[in-house]
């Protein structure tokens, strides 16, 4: 599970750097807002590059609950466990997630 959370942090850094130009890597208690300074298109951004990257779905319900870069790792590791319970046939497209 630590591979994927490192893997996880890894493409939350990428899409940070690539998509919004933030120089600096997003530490596991940076705050998105206070800390990394993203706004609401920006933290838009950064949840349909995890959903593209994972083939998760990250709801509105779910940024109440992400203030940090940890936060934000723990939704995605949880929607992916999900997501595997529930199995290929209730995900169309999983054939090409990793």
């Amino acid at each position: 599970m630590a591979d994927l959370a490192a893997e996880i942090l890894a493409e939350i850094r990428q899409i940070l750097s690539a998509e919004l130009e933030i120089t600096r890597p997003a530490g596991l208690d940076d705050e998105l807002a206070a800390d990394l300074e993203l706004d609401s298109m920006g933290a838009i951004i950064l949840a349909v590059g995890l959903e593209d990257r994972f083939r998760i779905r990250l709801s509105d319900e779910d940024a109440a609950e992400v203030v940090t870069v940890r936060d934000l790792v723990g939704l995605v590791q949880r929607r992916l466990s999900e997501a595997e319970a529930a199995g290929d046939e209730s995900s169309p497209g999983r054939e090409g997630a990793r």
